[in-house]
């Protein structure tokens, strides 16, 4: 194996990224080593490479970045048996204490003491990346190298779509982002009757549409809220699922939830939110559920099982492919919402 690798590094403070040369990680007891086949770009990495206030709070630099990958195992380090060599895995991203409340609990999603790689711990822009083997899962070699790196995002839409009953539901989804993207195909794969999606960028409403939307709202000409009164006959959808962050989109969705209807937050927006709880929620007796990640693992073997038997087929939602040398194409079309999920290739 070679001594060296290329990785993408936020150097300083500062917007960009620098494709550099790091020694190839040695995996610490309990770690895996991974060859990174695919890895695609999140919301997230693009706040690291434009170092937005979020990332500037948060990012220490210098720290390889990025977080969603599948690749396969090459070497292991002491004492791991969840993995063998030749696996082909994605990751969780989560790296958790094992030891809190939370953990002890069944919600190691939210531990209070977790790591997050590509943000706290060195991440996966790199030909090769050192893992906690606990946070690997094994994925089956026919899921294509591209799709089996969306799992993780797939697990929030997973996570999202299914925190409450939604079979026979009609959905309103506002945030037709590549995780609102695949909650469409999700929510329809596991029962919901119709999703009405929301957006302001029509190329993102068009791929939504190709993941089984049956109506898509563009929310800059048309009134979401009259159109999901209108479709429902008057009573609001059943089900609203948030995954845009927008306050305007937040307001909307909960004005056109149906009383009773029930609500699932995945979207993280940049400062707090003014709303009319009174009628939102407590009038409307609405249930919300905040959705941070994926349960762990539960999740993940419901995504698994939709990749695997076919109920979910993210081809449209994988827009474009490059090769890491050409990073900066990829964080382009990030920034100018002309594009789906972009996956970099090592």
């Amino acid at each position: 194996m070679t001594k060296t690798m290329r990785a993408l590094a936020k150097t300083g403070p500062r917007p960009g990224a620098e494709l550099i040369e790091v020694p190839v990680p040695t995996p610490q007891p309990g770690e895996a080593l991974i060859k990174v086949n695919a890895a695609s770009i999140c919301g997230t990495d693009q706040h690291i490479y434009e170092w937005n206030e979020w990332a500037q709070g948060r990012i220490k630099p210098p720290l390889i970045f990025g977080h969603e990958m599948a690749g396969e195992v090459v070497a292991l380090g002491e004492g791991v048996k969840q993995v063998k060599l030749g696996d082909i895995v994605a990751a969780e991203t989560h790296v958790v204490c094992d030891i809190c409340y939370l953990c002890r609990t069944g919600n190691a999603h939210i531990c209070q003491n977790l790591s997050i790689l590509g943000v706290d711990i060195p991440g996966v822009f790199a030909e090769y990346v050192s893992v906690p083997a606990q946070n690997l899962w094994v994925t089956d070699p026919s899921i294509p190298a591209a799709w089996a790196s969306v799992q993780e995002p797939m697990g929030n839409a997973v996570h999202t779509a299914l925190a409450g009953d939604i079979v026979g539901k009609t959905v309103a989804l506002f945030g037709a982002g590549p995780i609102g993207m695949i909650g469409v195909a999700v929510a329809m794969a596991c029962g919901a009757e119709k999703v009405i999606a929301v957006d302001i960028n029509p190329y993102r409403l068009d791929i939504a549409k190709k993941m089984g939307a049956y109506l898509t709202v563009d929310a800059r000409t048309e009134d979401p809220v009259k159109i999901i009164h209108a479709e429902t006959g008057g009573e609001g959808a059943d089900v609203f699922l948030e995954m845009s962050g927008a306050p305007s989109a937040i307001n909307q969705g909960f004005e056109a939830l149906r009383f009773g209807g029930w609500a699932g937050l995945l979207g993280l927006p940049a400062k707090p939110v003014t709303m009319d709880l009174t009628n939102g929620i407590v009038f409307k007796g609405a249930t919300v559920y905040g959705i941070s990640g994926r349960r762990m693992y539960d999740t993940w073997y419901k995504t698994t099982a939709l990749l695997r038997g076919k109920r979910v087929d993210l081809a449209p939602v994988i827009t474009h492919t490059f090769p890491m040398t050409e990073f900066e194409k990829g964080f382009e079309l990030m920034h100018s919402g002309q594009c789906g999920k972009v996956i970099l290739i090592p």
